[in-house]
């Protein structure tokens, strides 16, 4: 410690005072320390809540990224989520959009929000225990009422102390359709210390029933303080509908439960833990029988549900037991803060062992302000294990005398019981308890912010240092995590990359992981692919969970200069997940569309390579976004066609002006990508260097030029899934030009038999105009569909040819460098080449040194022939600003400077600014959270009138890119 230097009150020179042994003025050698600080009033108040109730969540974060919160008042609920900022892509929190649809509050404060598996519903409960259920498809800031609290009664005795949703119905496997069903797990990532490659393997988790037995719904559960559990589940009509059961028969204060806990069993049935004022912990186990004919209630059709509920007690003991670990006998340590039910998990690959059902209960204690105790705080874990099938034993005498009455010995059933073990004490107050990795592992969060993880067997805490041999988590990569010091309550994402926390100010506040291991300018390649390892996992159990990743790609932003961050995450999500890449032999293309896990991944590059709206795109990018776009473009003229049940009759969106008006946005958007993609290509012909290089047997020095032209045409076309969705498009602009021509053939003709028949009918003048902008942009255009499709057949039958030769000819070689049995080639072996170089082509890599042939012909002869017809002049200065491809700084800051965007599902440039004369933007945004993209909110206008277009809306609840949609305040419209 340096010396102190003070002033010398007798004139002379200044004395210095050496303090390195003024902490051992009293001999105890024993540094002085900053006493903690004490707990605040609103901390107090805090636990206060969470000991008089159970169900006392103030603040939810959804699988689809809506973060709800009730307000400090208690009487709305404030929505907020991430949403990238389009100057620069980082995340930041939404400002909060309040809604109250329960108008006033007699009964009191709203005081517990959960949010459910799937459809993204949310319940919200009073201090009474009234239960509304809203619904957020739609969008991630604004409801919908799916079930009211007008009928619910107002009884204190009715207050909720433990919820409960079921878990989504499990899909069937095909692969192996005999296995049960379950959810993999991708963890962990095992390290090759030879290469520093990452393997990954599936491990299956068993799901435990019961569920909804509709796909896709689930039911929400709930426990009152007089013992009532009730059942909220959605009726084949789609209406919501409710049933009861007592789980205990309460006349006395003491029997009332102030706790309790739900979780799912491996035999399909329900157990619940509730904790009395009796200081009891009860187990009862309920099962679910939905009434359905179905034996197993898979799938229950059209089928009404007429669930009965049955229970059965199977265990109970004392939950306070004083011992050593409670401090000073305080009142405070009798009452519980949080219970929780950890279900029965597999504890072996083979599924055949299963750990037992833990019930885990946290009794905090806080000294009174003026205690003549120390001001202390602690936290106390209890913990029994659910033993079921304990035969039960019976006295030797009873025994004997029920042997010579019947003759044998009876027969009993079997029991169970809670065993309890060792406590955990930690001097923290523990303000939150949550499941991850399957219930393998528990999250707690302390009132100074920390966040601890605790394997659930062993409660040893996890994930306290780097472990690159073996991720499992991706705090093991180098990252830490801890929230505010004043955070109240605290919620995590579905992915655990981030939390929210209310702070004792009443504010909200995200807050992710922080990488500590290194400063980013010194990352090691070793460190580099251990954070590529732990995006993948959690990037791939996200998506298997249906759970968004938005927060993922807010921390990997940070990493995304670094070599080969971006392309070795979408290569391993790939290998991880086994997503199809190779459609080279795909031709009616359903499977490339159906593929929505590829879009994911494309989802994942396209915002990697996005650097703000004032920068251009990487170039890979580039192609996402195009390839994202376009398979948007394809399901949505698809879906147009198709015929729909309306009220007993049939319609198909085709009919609806505004429909068509909206695909003629769809095809001009087409057409210009197109024409965009043969002038790219004619100015590739015309490059003497590009000629040049594709004469060369390897292509890597090709592809490195035309990275520095930030070219990705070629890459489009060789590529089999842009490729294919590229063809997919032209056959659909060619359909619906087809369909325009007999319309308005129609119309024409209806006119000449009755000229006053269109006139009379105002929709069938806007109909015939809609069909006529549609084939004024096919006829129009300077690229033809039907004719570039033809180009596209061809060069895919030249690929196809060239796969065939080319990985035939490598596995004679192997094989006859091999002393190994030589099997006959197989299909499958071409197969994982073709995949190999197709995820390559799709990342914008060299492709394989057998195309340079198949590029050769295309350019010197197909595109040659093609450019002899066509007006390269006219495609050179067309105007392409619609697509958002070019991105020059003179384009980039004229789009800024006017505020023009290009809505996503007219595919039109909409504009709020007055410069840009639009006017057709007065209605609301909806912005996509993940990418930026907009589409005025025309749910507002359509009503009941347009079933077609509310038809294709519905199908539009997500962005192109699978970010979800949230309402824009009017006055960001223009910063969008």
């Amino acid at each position: 410690m340096p010396p102190l230097i003070l002033d010398n009150p007798m004139g002379g020179e200044a004395m210095q005072v050496d303090l390195d042994d003024v902490d051992d003025l009293f001999g105890d050698g024993a540094p002085l320390a900053l006493p903690p600080r004490p707990p605040s009033k609103r901390l107090r108040q805090r636990l206060d809540d969470l000991r008089s109730r159970g169900s006392c969540q103030g603040i939810a974060w959804s699988k689809a990224g809506t973060i709800a919160s009730i307000a400090s008042d208690g009487r709305q609920l404030q929505l907020r989520y991430i949403r990238s900022e389009t100057k620069d892509t980082s995340f930041a929190l939404s400002e909060p959009t309040s809604v109250s649809p329960w108008g006033t509050l007699p009964a009191g404060p709203l005081v517990h929000l959960a949010w459910g598996p799937c459809n993204s519903e949310l319940a919200v409960i009073d201090a009474v225990g009234r239960v509304i259920i809203m619904n957020f498809n739609a969008n991630l800031n604004r409801p919908m009422l799916l079930r009211n609290w007008n009928h619910d009664p107002t009884d204190d005795l009715h207050a909720i102390v433990g919820t409960y949703w079921l878990h989504n119905h499990p899909q069937p496997h095909s692969r192996v359709p005999n296995t049960p069903p379950y959810t993999p797990s991708y963890a962990p990532a095992i390290r090759n210390p030879a290469n520093n490659h990452y393997n990954f393997a599936m491990t299956p988790v068993i799901s435990t029933g019961p569920w909804h037995p509709h796909p896709n719904k689930s039911a929400f559960i709930c426990v009152t303080t007089n013992g009532t559990l009730k059942l909220f589940y959605t009726q084949s009509t789609g209406q919501i509908q409710e049933t009861t059961l007592d789980l205990e028969n309460i006349t006395l204060r003491d029997d009332l439960v102030t706790h309790a806990s739900i979780c799912s069993d491996k035999t399909k049935t329900l157990l619940i833990a509730m904790a009395t004022a009796s200081k009891q912990l009860r187990i009862v186990q309920v099962g679910v029988n939905w009434g359905i004919p179905k034996p197993d209630g898979s799938q229950a059709g059209g089928n009404m549900l007429n669930p009965v509920l049955t229970k059965r007690h199977v265990a109970v003991t004392n939950w306070f037991q004083p011992g050593t670990a409670d401090s000073h006998f305080d009142a405070s340590m009798s009452k519980i803060t949080h219970i929780e039910m950890l279900p029965s998990v597999p504890t072996s690959g083979a599924m055949k062992d299963w750990c037992p059902v833990v019930v885990l209960t946290v009794r905090s204690f806080v000294s009174e302000p003026n205690s003549p105790y120390t001001q202390g705080v602690q936290s106390i874990i209890d913990r029994w294990e659910f033993l079921s099938d304990q035969h039960q034993k019976v006295p030797s005498a009873f025994e004997q005398l029920a042997a010579k009455r019947n003759g044998d010995r009876p027969a009993f059933p079997n029991g169970s019981r809670l065993k309890k073990l060792e406590p955990v004490v930690t001097h923290k107050i523990i303000l939150g308890v949550q499941q991850v990795n399957f219930g393998k592992v528990l999250c707690f969060t302390y009132h100074d912010g920390s966040v601890e993880y605790r394997d659930r067997f062993s409660m040893d805490e996890l994930y306290r240092e780097p472990a690159f041999d073996r991720i499992h988590n991706v705090l093991e990569a180098g990252f830490s995590q801890s929230g505010d010091p004043t955070g109240l309550q605290t919620a995590f994402s579905p992915s655990n990359f981030s939390m929210v926390q209310i702070c004792e100010d009443g504010q909200v506040k995200w807050r992710s992981i922080d990488y500590t291991l290194a400063d980013l300018e010194s990352i090691t390649n070793v460190q580099v692919s251990a954070l590529v390892a732990s995006f993948s996992i959690s990037a791939a159990q996200a998506t298997t969970h249906g759970a968004n990743i938005d927060d993922i790609l807010a921390v990997a932003r940070q990493f995304v200069s670094k070599d080969g961050f971006a392309i070795e995450w979408a290569k391993n999500i790939v290998s991880i997940m086994k997503i199809a890449v190779d459609y080279t032999e795909d031709a009616p293309h359903d499977h490339l569309i159906k593929n929505s896990v590829l879009q994911m991944c494309l989802s994942i590059i396209n915002y990697l390579g996005w650097r703000g709206d004032s920068q251009p795109r990487q170039a890979w990018g580039k192609l996402s976004m195009l390839a994202l776009n376009l398979r948007n473009i394809v399901i949505m003229i698809t879906l147009s066609s198709n015929t729909i049940n309306i009220n007993k009759s049939t319609m198909t969106p085709l009919d609806e002006p505004d429909v068509v008006n909206a695909l003629a946005g769809c095809v001009k958007w087409s057409t210009d990508l197109l024409c965009w993609l043969c002038d790219s290509l004619f100015c590739l012909f015309s490059d003497a260097e590009f000629m040049k290089l594709i004469k060369q047997p390897q292509l890597n020095q090709l592809t490195q030029y035309l990275h520095s032209k930030n070219q990705i045409a070629l890459h489009l076309i060789l590529c089999s899934a842009t490729r294919g969705l590229l063809s997919a498009v032209c056959r659909r602009i060619t359909l619906l030009d087809s369909f325009s021509t007999r319309a308005i053939s129609w119309y024409e003709n209806r006119e000449k038999k009755s000229p006053n028949a269109t006139q009379a009918n105002s929709s069938h003048q806007a109909l015939y105009a809609a069909y006529q902008r549609i084939r004024l942009y096919t006829s129009s255009s300077l690229i033809k569909a039907d004719e570039f499709d033809k180009l596209l057949t061809s060069l895919g039958a030249d690929i196809r040819s060239a796969y065939n030769t080319s990985l035939r000819a490598a596995s004679n070689h192997a094989q006859q460098n091999s002393n190994a049995p030589k099997p006959d080639i197989s299909q499958e072996a071409i197969a994982r080449g073709r995949q190999h170089y197709e995820l390559q082509m799709l990342l914008l890599q060299a492709p394989p040194a057998s195309f340079a042939a198949v590029i050769d012909k295309f350019f010197n002869k197909d595109i040659k022939e093609f450019r002899q017809h066509s007006e390269v002049a006219k495609l050179y200065f067309a105007d392409y600003s619609i697509l958002e491809v070019i991105d020059g700084p003179r384009t980039l800051e004229k789009r800024k400077r006017e505020g023009i965007r290009v809505d996503l599902f007219k595919r039109i440039e909409i504009s709020r600014k007055d410069s840009a004369g639009s006017a057709k933007s007065q209605l609301p945004w909806r912005v996509c959270a993940r990418c930026g993209s907009v589409m005025e909110d025309l749910s507002v206008v359509i009503g009941n009138k347009q079933p077609g277009l509310a038809f294709l809306l519905r199908q539009q609840l997500m962005c192109c890119c699978g970010g979800r949609m949230a309402l824009l305040p009017q006055e960001e419209g223009t910063q969008a």
